[in-house]
């Protein structure tokens, strides 16, 4: 039987080991043609199963859910402030922490199913009867069940083999679906899970009617090329929605969630600021703008974008961080231009350094010039933003002084517009020229 896996990144597989993992599973592909969720053009030309012929079929890019987590985590402050603010942005799914966790989380989840939002609410559950029982207790819409599979979990953490996990599979989600609940499933650790108990698992659930079932990459290791190897497969095996929950700790969780969604994956999940264990998992904002870059206007269409740097302020106070400089979006840098012939570019059009439009996130633009690398049409565009009867050549000069003097240290813009100001006022009595030559460092402007 192949035992081989798709990553076992702690012992990389050969490149003979990859190719038997493929051709099993194209042998699923071709036995599995008749079913809705493969086309038998597929099935019957196994090759046509690679990333550029077969994306376009099965592609989720413009039709997928955001399954938002934030509200996953322990500890969360503002827990309904954030559920609101969330649900007015329109994701689709809330997922709640365990109210097996504790008193306050089964109280959290009542509290929000309460609120009446337009987004489902989901809980987080372990693969067990008495977590899936507490969870219904709550008035949740669904339960996302999860049990460790790869063989670092099943020896040290639940210690079952894959028969128990198919078992108590099977009684969790009868259960669930019994209840007239929505009912995910997802292996833990998917990608250092064996790629035939994989699939035989999920194919036993898919049997049972789940809603969804779920791979997820927890701790970090896959890359793009193996997750869409994965879910193609796995598009292939079931005919019921897939969710991808990836981690960050190599940097690839947006890449592999979007990844997900051209092979045929349909819900992501996310957090704001992409808060979660360790790196953390998709940052919504993150994603989001990833999304847009791809099919702009249906993301505008569905999401309230202006919202984002709100949630991400309420989720940064509750926790008690800061939304990074860098931060897709939001970040104080995102749409900051700074060298000379960025901001010439920028002026003349913007879509010549930007994918984003700052307008449609409720942001703005901002073109620095008090730095060593600023262009004279950056210091002309301000100028004119001022109202200053300045020249070309005026301007040209201005920067030169404003240059030298970044040498020292930056200039604030307080520091640029006093300079201009200063500079035009001299130029009515024609002491402009003096005015220049007078400044030898930024102190000077700002004690004026």
């Amino acid at each position: 039987m192949l035992s081989s896996t798709f990553s076992r990144l702690t012992n990389p597989a050969s490149m003979a080991s990859i190719a038997r993992s493929r051709r099993y599973a194209r042998r699923w592909l071709l036995g599995l043609a008749s079913m809705s969720s493969v086309p038998s053009s597929l099935a019957k030309d196994p090759s046509r199963s690679s990333i550029g012929s077969a994306s376009s079929y099965l592609s989720n890019v413009s039709n997928f859910k955001i399954i938002e987590s934030t509200l996953r985590g322990k500890g969360r402050a503002k827990k309904i402030e954030i559920a609101k603010a969330l649900d007015d942005f329109g994701v689709d799914y809330l997922e709640l922490t365990s109210p097996a966790a504790s008193t306050q989380s089964f109280n959290d989840c009542k509290a929000i199913v309460g609120l009446g939002l337009k987004a489902k609410i989901l809980t987080h559950v372990r693969c067990h009867m008495d977590d899936a029982k507490l969870a219904v207790e709550t008035g949740v819409d669904g339960l996302d069940v999860v049990i460790g599979t790869s063989s670092f979990l099943r020896e040290f953490s639940h210690g079952k083999d894959m028969q128990y996990i198919i078992d108590t599979a099977t009684e969790v989600i009868q259960y669930i679906k019994g209840e007239g609940l929505e009912v995910r499933f997802s292996s833990e650790d998917s990608f250092r899970s064996d790629i035939v108990d994989l699939l035989n698992l999920y194919r036993a659930v898919d049997k049972l009617g789940v809603n969804r079932v779920g791979i997820a990459d927890t701790v970090g290791c896959a890359s793009p090329d193996q997750v869409a190897e994965l879910v193609r497969t796995l598009r292939g095996i079931v005919s019921c929605d897939i969710e991808c929950h990836f981690h960050n700790d190599t940097g690839c969780a947006i890449a592999n969630a979007y990844a997900a969604l051209q092979n045929g994956a349909t819900h992501v999940d996310t957090s704001v600021l992409g808060i979660g264990e360790r790196n953390g998992i998709p940052s919504l904002g993150g994603f989001i703008a990833r999304m847009y870059a791809s099919d702009k206007e249906s993301v505008k269409a569905k999401y309230k974008l202006e919202k984002l740097r709100e949630i991400e302020n309420i989720v940064a106070d509750a926790v008690g961080v800061s939304v990074p400089f860098n931060n897709p979006v939001t970040g104080y840098c995102a749409f900051t231009h700074k060298a000379g012939i960025h901001a010439k570019a920028i002026l003349n059009n913007p879509s010549t350094y930007e994918i984003l439009r700052p307008e449609d996130f409720g942001m703005t633009r901002y073109v620095a010039i008090g730095h060593r690398l600023t262009g004279w049409n950056a210091v002309k565009n301000r100028v004119d933003q001022l109202g200053l009867p300045l020249t070309d050549v005026d301007c040209k000069q201005i920067t030169n002084k404003i240059k030298n003097l970044a040498d020292i240290r930056p200039l604030s813009l307080d520091d640029v517009d006093k300079l201009l100001r200063r500079y035009g006022e001299a130029k009515v009595e024609d002491s402009h020229h003096a005015i220049l030559e007078a400044i030898d460092t930024p102190d000077q402007i700002t004690q004026w």
